[in-house]
């Protein structure tokens, strides 16, 4: 009797043994959702769309490969048109649906307007294509940044046109918390000198109505104008300020999307001069250019800034979600904050639990008539 309830016990623990799934199919499977609310039509159409290829060519060559951890990353992209509100629609929604995490939003009015959804859902907030430092204080858990702020930028710019002598500097700004930022990262850097801009002047969001700047700027005489707006707007400024005698120097931050701004002003774009916060894109100069340009050469996709940058965002996430082991939320987070002093190929992310700011790093390129950037 005893002999025969072992056999039935062995033939039900076969049998469940059986019935179960086996180890290999507990692990995780299926596909990592990232959630993108982007401009992809619109005045500021480039910048995401740009940003948007280079970032799903990194996940493509990484998902040929096998993914993380076995699952496959998709990006999925709402457009915005840089609009606050529909950023904000368009975040409900893909919290609601349970992506793993926020990525590469682009603007500043319209991260504003995401921020505090993704942080009451607790939901990382990655890689924005901002500088802005309303995002970056205070301190907020679930926002990571890959660029340098605009205070950086800024920073930069006016600390050049002082070494060179250029003191009366004006500023064309975006008539939003975009622009505005731009305009405090510009004052704050020239009061370190204990100077001011001579005169200021907006334009409105997705508008290329220029005209009033222009009538307010120009008869002040500034040596240089520091720009603080979208590619389409910046190009209508330069084109109307230099047909109105304007013989002084332009500089852009980043954000106006160099590639964008450069084919907007065609051979009007010699001399404009663009700060910058990724790596050179256009020749290996370093290993992480290199790779870009291995990628790009096989697919699709431009080279330039904005793409670049999408490049290095999905890196930057991709090494965060391996060592969370592919998931989101809290682990994902605790997975960025062990990126101390990482090496992506010659540019470096630096977080830690109490910074989420990777890089500060900013040149200044120049613009040519043939649309070339040179450093």
């Amino acid at each position: 009797m005893f002999q025969r309830r072992q056999a039935l016990g062995r033939l039900g623990a076969l049998a469940a043994s059986l019935a179960a799934p086996p180890l290999l199919a507990q692990e995780p499977r299926g596909r990592i959702v990232l959630g993108q609310s982007a401009a992809l039509t619109g005045a500021a159409a480039q910048l995401g769309l740009q940003f948007q290829a280079g970032a799903r060519l990194y996940f493509a060559r990484l998902n040929a490969r096998g993914g993380v951890n076995g699952r496959t990353i998709e990006l999925k992209s709402l457009d915005d048109g840089y609009e606050p509100d529909r950023c904000a629609a368009n975040t409900r929604t893909l919290i609601d649906e349970g992506v793993a995490a926020l990525f590469g939003y682009i603007g500043t009015p319209t991260a504003l307007a995401a921020l505090p959804l993704a942080t009451n859902a607790k939901m990382p907030f990655i890689a924005p294509f901002t500088g802005a430092q309303a995002l970056r204080e205070p301190f907020n858990r679930y926002a990571f940044h890959v660029r340098a702020s605009y205070f950086d930028e800024t920073a930069r710019i006016v600390n050049h046109l002082l070494s060179i002598s250029l003191k009366n500097i004006a500023v064309f700004h975006q008539n939003d918390s975009y622009g505005q930022a731009g305009l405090t990262g510009v004052v704050r850097a020239m009061e370190a000198h204990k100077s001011k801009p001579v005169i200021t002047a907006t334009v409105e969001r997705n508008s290329v109505d220029v005209a009033q700047a222009v009538k307010a700027i120009v008869p002040a005489r500034p040596e240089a104008v520091v720009q603080i707006s979208a590619y389409k707007s910046c190009a209508a400024f330069v084109r109307e300020a230099r047909k109105a005698g304007f013989g002084g120097q332009f500089y852009n931050v980043s954000f106006v999307g160099t590639a964008a701004l450069a084919q907007e002003l065609g051979p009007d774009a010699r001399g404009v001069v663009v700060s910058q916060v990724m790596p050179f894109p256009f020749t290996p100069i370093t290993p992480i250019a290199g790779e870009f340009l291995q990628a790009a050469a096989g697919a699709n996709v431009d080279v330039n800034y904005s793409s670049m940058e999408g490049f290095i965002a999905a890196k930057t996430i991709v090494e965060g979600l391996r060592r969370s082991n592919g998931a989101g939320g809290e682990a994902l987070v605790t997975g960025l904050e062990s990126l101390r002093d990482f090496n992506l190929g010659g540019f470096h992310i630096d977080f830690s639990a109490t910074r989420h700011t990777g890089s500060n790093f900013v040149e200044l390129t120049i613009l040519g008539g043939d649309g070339r950037v040179r450093r």
